[in-house]
């Protein structure tokens, strides 16, 4: 009987991690309207893909699913491509994050934060810093607490990027935003940064780092999720007090390559005017 009840438990935990396996390779491709208030004519329709949580460098499937998103987004044109951190994990991922950004030809460009794990802020004692010329020799435009502005058919739209020297000071990023500005775009690692800025300090923020949780059981009260266990926005497009917030599930893992229940999700945002 007991050899019987474990050869299940045996099978089960073999499936789950199958499956596993599996889901972290498949890729949900989102197409999400972002309806933001007093946005101009000229700036309608204007779309933005987000990328983020690559997590290069691992032995994972890492590297198959961004070349998924990246074939994804190229077959159709886009304004801006935004990447929101955690870009490697290894330094021998270097070569396919150069291929991949390169690969990208949006019409205005591809711009990009660093996360956690590209500054070695991680659990993972075997974390390597991203090198941030590999990123911009791809043909990214890398912000460090800094700021560009787009003239997009007549209209400002300025892009700012947030990256960890802020240590708890993020709040700070307000001050990068231009008030004179059509379109306001706020890139940063952590969700979280909307709970220090200030109201409407932006139109749009563009996040990433949870994954979704990105192995997560159901429970009667919904998924708990392990990756990270406590999150007020744990994926998809939020209304908040600092500007409409959507985090990205990301391409990659972390630690283990495994996902259950938070697929990896690469994300076409189309702006749409919304009346005030």
């Amino acid at each position: 009987m007991i050899r019987r009840a474990a050869a299940v438990a045996g099978a089960a935990a073999a499936a789950v991690a199958g499956w596993s396996l599996f889901e972290s390779q498949w890729v949900e491709f989102r197409d999400e309207k972002v309806e933001l208030p007093g946005l101009a004519p000229e700036l309608d329709g204007l779309t933005i893909v987000h990328l983020s949580d690559f997590h290069l460098g691992t032995l994972s499937f890492n590297g198959r699913t961004l070349e998924r998103a990246i074939r994804w987004a190229s077959e159709r044109p886009c304004d801006i491509v935004a990447i929101t951190g955690d870009l490697l994990s290894r330094r021998r991922g270097e070569p396919q994050l150069e291929r991949a950004v390169s690969a990208l030809e949006p019409r205005f460009g591809v711009f990009a934060v660093l996360g956690n794990h590209d500054v070695e802020i991680t659990r993972d004692p075997f974390s390597q810093p991203t090198d941030a010329s590999v990123v911009q020799s791809a043909g990214a435009v890398l912000l460090e607490n800094e700021s560009v502005s787009l003239s997009v058919d007549g209209r400002s739209v300025q892009i700012v990027g947030g990256d960890q020297s802020l240590g708890p000071y993020w709040s700070s990023l307000a001050g990068l935003a231009d008030p004179e500005a059509d379109l306001r775009i706020l890139l940063f690692h952590y969700p979280d940064v909307v709970r220090y800025l200030p109201p409407e300090a932006f139109d749009l923020i563009l996040a990433g780092h949870l994954h979704g949780g990105q192995i997560c059981i159901p429970t009667l009260r919904g998924k708990m999720r392990l990756e990270h266990l406590r999150a007020e926005h744990w994926d998809g497009l939020h209304e908040t007090r600092a500007g409409f917030l959507h985090v990205s599930r990301g391409l990659g893992t972390s630690f283990v390559p495994f996902r259950l229940l938070a697929r990896p999700e690469a994300t076409r945002l189309v702006l749409r005017s919304a009346a005030r």
